[in-house]
């Protein structure tokens, strides 16, 4: 008895913390930490194994708040766990780590940033496997509110933790039975969640989720489960305190000064009894590396970038066991089964699952990984939310859009991604690459392999001619200098598939006495722009840029920004995709887009 009255007192100060730091704070979502006291009394203080010291410790036993809103809560616990010191009365100051949701960069211990509901369980599976590959014994722990388990995502992951037996993985469904505005979709029907999680192959458990004793023993049943378990548990939002408990009410709502001392007057007063923590045993684990060989190519030889992103990420693959190929179920196409050809082990599917395909890069980044993940640029819309998540948790990792820009041809405007450069260049920590020929893909795949932060490669569809030698470097931030003279009276700019089209546009133009530079904008983001700004100074003062994607947010309204802070006289010609595009060959659209190397001469011609 104990142990069960130790972990009730646990969780009653970690109640009257959670209404006193919203108090201070004239924010937040108290009462949903209040649902949740007993479960993060148990996990934090007899179910898991970790080392307060050191939240990097590779094997520490992890948990992810998914239901973000309940930061509080978890601060608190990890307060008197002693992993933290700050002061939890800064809750949500502008000096203070404890922000309104968990944030990665502001706290170690919150591995992936949550806020955005439903994607907690993805960055889970990410550990879970990261796991199962190093053999290692952690369990992952990941916190679900009941509103979230709404979301698509959630059932990306229910499916695919199940088809990877999963085991050492559990979710916690806290169901309060309230969301923001009302009851939630099953309300407290606790039969209809484990329908759905049985569904899906998954070993569910129902409890009462503020009984101690239960809780015990479902998370023990857990960590020796040969599924993933699904521990679906009633609670009561605002638990503990009267006029809060099962209030719709209260959600994003604080407590005034008075309300809260009426509140703590209704919680019993406990003080913090001695909890050792275990700390978890240590495997030994190193990641394999060898000597790398890139692939080779030819000058002139015609082959498609995605093949030679396949081909590269294969010999990374070879040469480093770190390096991962994760696909959603388009492989043939984006070519990383390159990968799973000679290097299985280091290939993960994830099937038609856009959003778990990022979320689960996500949490194997966070594990030492380098997880490059593989989906049609067109489809990773609607991963643009998991996205802007990897990028708030300070993510090192890679995803490639192959089939980008109307060059995709015949399969349509659906197929063709026209928005992903707008996508990634608005997020903080991305960088953005669209190589044109083999060897560049190649340079700019090793190039990404190394580089921190969200990295962006896209690819294309058509065969392009290799036009770089295999000893050209391509450094970040910079870009290629294809043709210049000292008479030129126009720069050409193309990324992928528009460089081959200037270079044709530029001898299209040398016939007619007018003379062009050519530049491979290989590099979208970082860009040297006070670099390219005085080569375009010298070479015309004017610029015509052409690329397959929308003018928004594209590599035309980006140096058009650039060129306009500057104050520098420079005409600009910008060529781009208008319209929903058609089907057809690829080189026809681009005539009938007006991005090829036609359009660009006579952008070039007209004043």
């Amino acid at each position: 008895m104990g142990l069960i009255k130790d972990l009730q007192d646990i969780a009653n100060i970690l109640r009257c913390d959670s209404l006193t730091m919203t108090t201070k704070a004239k924010s937040g979502h108290p009462t949903s930490c209040l649902s949740a006291a007993e479960i993060i009394s148990c996990l934090f203080f007899e179910t898991m194994s970790y080392d307060t010291k050191n939240p990097d410790n590779p094997d520490n036993d992890e948990f992810i708040l998914s239901k973000g809103h309940a930061s509080p809560i978890l601060y608190s616990a990890l307060y008197h766990a002693g992993a933290i010191k700050h002061n939890l009365l800064k809750l949500r100051q502008i000096s203070s780590p404890l922000e309104g949701h968990p944030i990665s960069r502001s706290l170690k211990w919150a591995k992936v940033s949550t806020g955005s509901l439903g994607q907690g369980l993805s960055n889970g599976i990410g550990f879970a496997l990261a796991a199962k590959m190093q053999k290692r014994k952690f369990h992952t722990f990941v916190l679900l509110g009941d509103s979230e388990t709404a979301e698509g995502s959630i059932f990306e992951a229910l499916q695919l933790a199940s088809y990877y037996k999963l085991n050492n993985l559990t979710a916690i469904i806290d169901v309060n039975r309230l969301g923001e505005r009302g009851e939630t979709i099953y309300g407290h029907d606790l039969k209809q969640y484990k329908k759905i999680f049985s569904s899906f192959n998954w070993k569910t458990i129902l409890i009462n989720g503020h009984n101690i004793k239960q809780i015990l023993k479902a998370l023990k049943k857990a960590r020796y489960s040969n599924k993933p378990t699904a521990i679906i548990a009633k609670t009561f939002k605002g638990k503990g305190v009267s006029f809060l408990e099962d209030n719709e009410k209260y959600h994003g709502e604080v407590l005034n000064e008075q309300q809260l001392k009426k509140a703590l007057n209704e919680i019993p007063n406990s003080k913090m009894p001695k909890i050792k923590i275990e700390k978890p045993k240590s495997v030994r684990f190193k990641f394999k590396k060898t000597s790398l060989k890139l692939p080779k190519y030819n000058l002139s030889e015609h082959i498609t970038t995605r093949l030679a992103y396949g081909q590269t990420l294969a010999s990374l693959a070879k040469s480093d066991s770190s390096i991962l190929a994760i696909d959603a179920e388009v492989s043939d196409s984006s070519h990383s089964d390159e990968v799973k050809k000679t290097s299985p082990k280091q290939f993960i599917e994830t099937f038609i699952a856009e959003q778990d395909l990022i979320s689960i890069a996500l949490g194997l980044s966070k594990k030492s990984y380098k997880p490059f993940a593989s989906a049609f640029s067109s489809f990773l819309t609607r991963a643009h939310d998991q996205i802007r998540m990897a990028s708030i948790s300070s993510a090192n990792l890679t995803i490639n859009g192959c089939h980008a820009g109307v060059s995709t041809g015949e399969d349509g405007a659906p197929q063709m991604g026209l928005e992903d450069i707008a996508m990634f260049r608005d997020l903080p920590n991305s960088n953005i690459f669209q190589p044109c020929d083999a060897v560049s893909t190649a340079k700019i795949v090793l190039l990404a392999s190394k580089t921190k932060g969200v990295n962006y490669i896209r690819t294309l569809r058509p065969k392009t001619p290799v036009i770089y030698k295999n000893s050209e470097p391509f450094p970040i931030s910079q870009f290629k200098i294809l043709r210049q003279s000292k008479k030129d009276s126009a720069v050409l700019i193309g990324s992928g598939i528009t460089v081959h089209e200037a270079i044709k546009a530029h001898e299209l133009l040398k016939l007619k006495n007018i003379s062009t530079a050519v530049i491979d904008l290989y590099c979208i983001k970082p860009l040297n722009s006070k670099k390219l700004i005085n080569f375009i100074k010298s070479h015309g003062k004017k610029i015509v840029i052409s690329e397959d994607h929308f003018k928004a947010g594209g590599i035309g309204e980006m140096l058009s920004e650039i060129i306009s802070e500057t104050k520098e006289k420079i005409q600009i010609k910008h060529l781009y995709v208008s319209g929903i595009p058609h089907s057809g060959p690829w080189y026809k659209l681009l005539e009938k887009y007006k991005i090829n190397y036609s359009s660009i001469a006579n952008a070039v011609m007209t004043k």
